[in-house]
């Protein structure tokens, strides 16, 4: 595959377990080596192949994980949804709310930035083109794809999708409609959203009998009616049948979904994430594309939905996000599913693409490495972050090799008048300084920028995984933890960026147990994958426990508590 004209070479992507998620590969056992561990339907259905399914989430750029899954999963995806950035010129911010047991809704509150949906010139059409076209080699040829969107971009996105699957794989556009309040006074309000959904091959899944929406008491009755008027029924026998039809029946849905209502602010399922969707909707788009041990995947997952319906209804998931709030949002959700629920699902690896962990949030990424780096940022400047002793900084794509394709946002927007201009004034000398900031980069990186650009350029390359591997991008957390009468205690907990935030809002905790957004506990670590069997995740008004009974053949044991600010803290403590 490529890559505006550059081979993508998977080999260069780096995926690693994250440790302190659950994989539920239970000690001993090999993992779902029995039918308790998922659902009897799938174990009817697909027989023994069941054994060993694992569901997967990835942390980092997707580009990357569609490159990587390539490998073992071209052609075997069943149904994509995708609800990608709308290009809707707006940041997006999770508001962090200190928990506090004493006072139920007494919150302090402020906002962290998740992810920016802000987008120049062409940056987003060329962003969708790329992935889009991997998403392709990965569905099946029974396959289809949903594209969620608005009136923004949706006749682009159908022009994009039009090229890579062809006007003929065409399926449907769905309106998904629904109602709320608006202060619009100069047009007719918009209150729906777009899908857009294009098969692969002409042999794709659709399930209608799963997605009858069932007749109302009024047509049923309005249609016994009609149907006794008109002498259709012969007996009595074939009326009483007629009615049981209808009353088990339904009718298919058009193309506009009106029975479907968006989150509602105080509702059990709305986790406050942005852009978060109802499970019913990803239920109809699911259960329609697709059969129990179908492969779903969404790689733009946000809170999760699409893996937590897949989950209960049977199907096997792969999700990733560049997002770390939505990482961790995602994980509680499919972890409720598994402590919740009395049938016992496939549980889920989740695995840190190209040491994303650096940067806990893309958003703020650049931010820290200005600070980091001493530049003094230039805010007006479209094209440039900033300037350094001189040169012109430019920060590439946060936590992913640079490639030469990633050079050609400079290309195409250097001011080349001036390059004229300083070149006929000073002939021998460079027409721009500049200074490339990666995390790691093709080789001939500055020379490939010269040779394309036409001018001479003095470029320098700082490779922060390699030139500047000792910056300190983030304090680590810290913890008291002892072991007293036969329990572990947590007696303190110090989330040290959350905390510096704290202390900049001249905010008080009174309870360490405020911050914390979950703990999680192996009794018997291994030293190398975090195996928790107590997995303290508190509802919204409630707090984590803190002290948790020492069963007698724990040995070493390890301890992962996750902050307010999806940041984590692991720490292991010798029992004897």
């Amino acid at each position: 595959m490529s890559k505006n004209g550059q081979v993508l070479n998977v080999e260069q992507y780096k995926f690693e377990p994250i440790k302190g998620y659950p994989m539920l590969h239970w000690k001993g056992k090999r993992p779902f080596e029995s039918t308790q561990y998922y659902p009897a339907q799938l174990k009817e259905t697909y027989g023994e192949t069941v054994d060993g399914w694992i569901n997967k989430i990835y942390w980092g750029d997707n580009l990357q994980v569609m490159s990587h899954l390539l490998k073992e999963y071209r052609g075997k995806i069943k149904l994509i949804y995708i609800d990608p950035p709308f290009d809707s010129k707006a940041d997006y911010k999770k508001k962090i709310q200190l928990k506090r047991k004493s006072a139920m809704n007494d919150y302090s509150t402020f906002e962290e930035k998740q992810y920016t949906d802000i987008w120049t010139n062409d940056e987003y059409l060329q962003f969708m083109y790329e992935r889009l076209i991997l998403m392709r080699e990965l569905l099946s040829e029974e396959g289809i794809i949903y594209l969620h969107c608005d009136n923004k971009k949706v006749h682009h996105l159908r022009c994009i999708l039009d090229e890579i699957f062809g006007p003929n794989n065409f399926n449907n556009e769905i309106i998904w409609c629904y109602t709320g309040a608006s202060q619009t006074r100069t047009k007719f309000i918009q209150k729906h959203d777009n899908i857009l959904a294009y098969k692969k091959g002409n042999n794709f899944t659709f399930n209608w009998k799963e997605v009858l929406i069932p007749y109302s008491e009024e047509t049923i009755a309005r249609t016994e009616r009609g149907a006794g008027e008109s002498g259709l029924y012969d007996t009595d026998e074939a009326e009483e049948k007629h009615k049981e039809r209808l009353k088990k029946g339904g009718k298919i849905p058009e193309d506009w979904w009106i029975d479907i209502y968006r989150l509602q602010g105080n509702g059990k399922e709305n986790l406050h994430y942005p852009t978060q969707k109802p499970e019913k909707l990803l239920e109809r788009i699911i259960k329609s594309s697709t059969n129990p041990g179908d492969i779903v995947f969404d790689c733009f997952m946000g809170s999760g939905t699409t893996q937590a319906v897949a989950m209960k209804l049977g199907r096997r998931f792969i999700g990733s996000d560049i997002n770390m709030g939505a990482i961790q949002t995602t994980t509680k959700r499919l972890l409720k599913i598994l402590t919740d629920s009395k049938v016992k699902f496939p549980g889920f690896e989740v695995y840190n693409v190209n040491n994303y962990d650096i940067f806990r949030n893309p958003v703020q990424a650049k931010e820290i490495l200005i600070e980091a780096l001493e530049i003094q940022p230039l805010n007006n400047n479209v094209l440039y972050d900033g300037e350094k002793d001189g040169r012109m900084v430019k920060i590439m794509p946060v936590n992913r090799i640079a490639t030469k394709a990633d050079l050609n946002e400079l290309i195409t927007n250097f001011d080349y008048k001036l390059f004229e201009k300083r070149q006929q004034e000073s002939p021998t000398l460079p027409v721009e300084k500049l200074l490339i900031v990666c995390m790691g980069h093709e080789p001939d990186l500055a020379a490939a920028l010269e040779q394309e650009v036409g001018y001479k350029l003095d470029v320098e390359v700082v490779d922060i995984l390699r030139d500047k591997s000792n910056l300190e991008f983030k304090r680590d957390s810290e913890a008291e933890i002892i072991i007293e009468d036969g329990n572990l205690v947590i007696k303190n907990f110090y989330p040290m960026n959350l905390l510096q935030k704290l202390s900049i809002m001249k905010e008080n905790v009174e309870d360490w147990k405020e911050l914390v957004e979950s703990i999680m506990i192996d009794w018997n670590y291994d030293g190398a994958v975090l195996e928790p069997t107590v997995v303290d995740i508190p509802e919204k008004n409630e707090l984590v426990k803190g002290i948790y009974e020492i069963p007698e053949d724990a040995g070493t044991i390890r301890v992962k508590i996750t902050d307010l600010l999806s940041e984590s803290l692991e720490v292991t403590i010798n029992n004897g």
